[in-house]
């Protein structure tokens, strides 16, 4: 299922504050008004404003799955609205953490916008919170009513909306920003059992003879060179050094990268091997087959373009937004599948440049900076609420030199 842009209306709630909390969060279509998902749960002893922010997770993790492009987000939490918005500093470190995830999200939709609407018009995700809190106090529960949706926008806080459109600049930015101190705060300075964390090792597959001769290689199945097997096991030595045990060798469907996780998988003790299509290489168009030189010579205008911004595409191909939004969903099915496990994912070039770029929280510059070897290897580590540790970076000492 997929759908365009959808409402999320989020609470959340304790009783005691700190006390027993709970969550709910109700996805929309934008336009009828029709309820596409529900989420609630009880989430322990916990302060408002965590139970809100966890709220707000759920409902964007929700609409996520529902492929929504856009987002409007609506809740009754001045904190959270305005924290996400840029406009309130975040004070509270046991908060940060829960922005960052959100952030993360956040960066997963073309645009996110975040307005403050009156608890009166919140009724729905309010009593799925209620609801959850009672059903873990053992209370009888009542199906939550689903509410007619507000029609009337946002209210304005203040003198400015309380929306920050994530296509902005900025507000990408501010979604940066945040996860960036929500992973300084806890994975850079608190330390954390890498037993807990779901680690993913990146594998770019080895060399084709497109790769020697510098040509772009998208959508095109061209197998391994003689050289690139080479590299391949070589890779997957390593890859057995690094990891005692791996759960699956998660692989793009494209020979070269098929064969590249073949190898690990037998070194790994025979690891089971799942293809995914999400993790396929770009489409480069008419530029598939082309080296540098030649498309800058017959596209100089649209290389330019392509160069500058990544919602631009080759023509006749894709753009790196559009590879963006399928990365960012292989991954997340990743650590979804794979909680505190170790997966070998073998990939091309585009598709592990912006799950590092993303691990980062980096710019979209990083796409055209950073070089990424054949069979070249990189160490991500992601933890349950959100923290991020990047281990290592296109480690390629294993491989053999000429």
């Amino acid at each position: 299922m997929s759908v365009g842009k959808v409402v999320v209306e989020a609470d959340g709630g304790a009783r005691g504050n700190p006390g027993p909390a709970g969550y709910g969060a109700v996805v929309r279509a934008a336009g009828s008004g029709e309820v596409l998902a529900e989420r609630a749960e009880s989430i322990g002893v916990a302060t408002n404003n965590v139970a809100e922010y966890r709220g707000l997770i759920a409902g964007l993790e929700a609409a996520a799955e529902l492929g929504a492009a856009e987002v409007e987000v609506r809740m009754d939490s001045k904190l959270v609205v305005e924290q996400m918005c840029g406009r309130w500093q975040i004070k509270n470190p046991g908060l940060r953490p829960l922005a960052a995830q959100a952030a993360t999200l956040v960066r997963r939709f073309d645009s996110v916008t975040f307005g403050w609407i009156p608890r009166e018009r919140n009724r729905h995700a309010d009593a799925l919170a209620n609801a959850a809190m009672d059903r873990a106090e053992g209370k009888p529960v009542k199906a939550p009513k689903a509410a007619k949706p507000a029609v009337e926008p946002p209210a304005e806080l203040g003198r400015e909306p309380a929306e920050a459109p994530a296509a902005d600049p900025s507000a990408r930015a501010r979604a940066r920003e945040i996860a960036a101190q929500g992973s300084t705060a806890r994975s850079s300075w608190e330390p954390r059992p890498a037993s807990t964390a779901t680690r993913l090792l990146l594998v770019r597959h080895g060399a084709t003879e497109l790769t020697a001769q510098r040509r772009y290689s998208g959508r095109g199945d061209v197998p391994l060179a003689e050289a690139g097997v080479a590299q391949a096991r070589a890779a997957a030595a390593r890859v057995a050094e690094l990891a005692p045990s791996v759960a699956a060798v998660v692989s793009s469907p494209l020979s070269r990268c098929t064969a590249t996780a073949e190898l690990i998988a037998r070194a790994a003790g025979g690891a089971p091997v799942v293809t995914e299509d999400d993790l396929i290489e770009c489409d480069f168009g008419d530029w598939e087959g082309r080296t540098f030189a030649e498309v800058r010579s017959q596209w100089p205008a649209e290389m330019d373009a392509w160069l500058a911004s990544p919602a631009v595409a080759p023509p006749g191909g894709e753009s790196f937004n559009a590879v963006t939004k399928r990365v960012r969903r292989a991954v997340s099915t990743l650590l979804k599948t794979y909680p505190g496990e170790t997966v070998a994912v073998v990939s091309h070039v585009s598709p592990l440049k912006i799950a590092l770029r993303d691990a980062l929280a980096a710019g979209d510059a990083f796409l055209h900076r950073l070089y990424l070897d054949p069979a070249g290897i990189s160490i991500v580590d992601s933890w349950p609420d959100g923290g991020v540790a990047v281990r290592s970076v296109n480690d390629t000492a294993h491989l053999p030199r000429d």
